[in-house]
């Protein structure tokens, strides 16, 4: 799923600049005069924006529910699914949360058309808050978006909650690991990404492979209590994206359960779509896919009713 790139220095955020929407071509927003790009006068087709969509009322009322959640860190591979020839076993670069199904990165992700089975474990339900605003995401879309785009039976039923900052070393030394490689979301349909926190520079880019320098051909600022929501082949087939540098200007600060090594400025909330009939418990994964994410599931047991059940129901 993921393709990371080294990222380039960051530049830092000027004071009373004001966010873009959407800014095309190559010119990073920000650079130059301190002022972000002004956005486009027409948005793409199969793109949305909507800065301050969440409500102060809804953003205080995530982050209670947010301090009832233990994320983990989670490797990239596993016994069963080795890293590649050349590379090595790492750890994701940042802390995450699944709802509604967990793809655990060892399995590889949710890709279809191949890659469908015994990736995505059944997770807990949203809470009202997330429900609610998920409703009306879906009707957004629904109302937006060319019904040529959205597969029948779409509705958005995972949310990958990632958490951006600094890793802080044993010494004390903090690595600023708030960024997400160029990559592409498999899951059928829209996309839509909620933030709180620091601003994102989110950008989509072409790219013909790791050893080729990557085109940027659209970006934005993700700003605190913002909606992104992209799909249609442009956006979801055709280009890559990432998250190329989280701000550090407004002091953003959200602490995590039992994660001391790790500084949050930045939170989203990734919504997609996939068919219920590929979610699984977790006692029906594979003999395989169970060994590699049995010792998450005795964590994520530890304070979450849900996978404590999980684990009790017997292998069939």
């Amino acid at each position: 799923m993921f393709r990371p790139k080294p990222s380039p220095k960051s530049h830092s955020k000027s004071k009373g600049s004001k966010p873009s929407s959407a800014s095309p071509t190559g010119k990073s927003a920000g650079q130059g005069n301190g002022k972000s790009a002004e956005p486009n006068r027409q948005t793409p087709r199969g793109l949305i924006y909507k800065e301050n969509w969440v409500s102060p009322k809804e953003k205080e009322e995530i982050l209670k529910y947010l301090k009832t959640l233990f994320p983990i860190w989670e490797m990239r591979y596993s016994k069963n699914n080795p890293p590649p020839e050349n590379q090595k076993q790492r750890s994701l670069l940042r802390p995450v949360y699944w709802l509604g199904n967990w793809q655990f990165a060892c399995l590889n992700y949710y890709h279809p058309p191949k890659g469908i089975f015994n990736r995505c474990v059944q997770g807990e339900a949203y809470p009202p808050v997330l429900d609610y605003m998920v409703q009306k995401i879906e009707s957004l879309v629904k109302e937006n978006i060319d019904p040529r785009d959205i597969p029948r039976g779409w509705h958005l039923n995972t949310c990958l909650i990632n958490y951006y900052g600094n890793q802080i070393t044993p010494d004390g030394k903090k690595l600023d690991c708030a960024r997400v490689g160029e990559h592409k979301d498999f899951e059928p349909g829209p996309v839509a990404s909620v933030s709180l926190g620091e601003r994102a520079l989110f950008q989509f880019v072409s790219s013909k492979g790791t050893e080729s320098k990557s085109n940027v051909v659209l970006q934005q600022w993700l700003e605190d209590r913002s909606l992104q929501i992209f799909g249609g082949d442009k956006f979801k087939k055709l280009l890559f994206h990432r998250v190329q540098r989280v701000d550090k200007k407004d002091g953003a600060h959200f602490p995590l359960n039992e994660i001391e090594n790790f500084e949050t400025r930045r939170i989203n909330f990734t919504f997609r779509y996939v068919p219920d009939e590929h979610i699984l418990p977790f006692h029906k994964l594979s003999a395989e896919a169970k060994e590699d994410v049995q010792g998450y599931m005795e964590q994520l047991a530890t304070k979450s009713e849900h996978f404590k059940e999980a684990l009790s129901v017997p292998a069939k």
